[in-house]
């Protein structure tokens, strides 16, 4: 475990946090933490949550945007997908998995291509919808994290899976506090 490590993994501990508390000052934690994740997943061999950090950096740029907007028309409004919308996601996140974790599988030696694989595609389709503020990501960062905590222990980053342990923590709150938001009459529209 590296100082590196422990430090990636307070600052995602603050984000998640302020995350759930719908606080847009969760970006400037969430944009340090990827990138110094960047570097431990590549130490570990862990290349698709190396490239997803990335992809965290960019998206969480556009949230960041995103919910300044928001909030300047009162408050962090979020909602809940249409059936069609949950379908349409599901299917092109499996899709992702398939294809990237195949390409993995052949093309490098990742330690462990098909579940890095199906947690980084997770992300993406987690992160995507957090930052359209969707009730729908947790349910998704949730599962990311019971599939990511035995994997990092496994690759021996204690340090990671004990902060997922607090995120799955952290995941269930932020479901029932946007549950609770999105019930409200300010609610983002499906």
């Amino acid at each position: 475990m590296s100082p590196l490590e422990w430090l990636a993994a307070a600052l995602v501990l603050v984000n998640v946090a302020l995350v759930a508390l719908r606080s847009v000052w969760n970006y400037p934690f969430a944009l340090v933490a990827v990138s110094l994740y960047a570097v431990v997943f590549y130490e570990a061999k862990l290349y698709s949550d190396m490239l997803l950090q990335g992809f965290f950096f960019a998206l969480n740029l556009y949230g960041w945007a995103a919910w300044v907007r928001a909030r300047e028309n009162s408050g962090i409004p979020v909602g809940w997908m249409t059936e069609r919308a949950r379908r349409a996601w599901g299917a092109a996140t499996v899709a992702a998995w398939l294809g990237w974790s195949a390409a993995m599988h052949r093309y490098t030696d990742a330690a462990a291509p098909w579940i890095d694989g199906a947690i980084a595609m997770l992300s993406i389709t987690a992160q995507w919808l957090l930052a359209r503020r969707r009730v729908e990501s947790w349910l998704l960062w949730i599962l990311v994290d019971l599939i990511a905590v035995p994997l990092f222990v496994w690759r021996g980053l204690y340090a990671t899976s004990l902060v997922y342990v607090v995120l799955l923590g952290l995941s269930l709150d932020g479901l029932i506090q946007w549950r609770r938001a999105a019930a409200a009459p300010a609610a983002v529209p499906a």
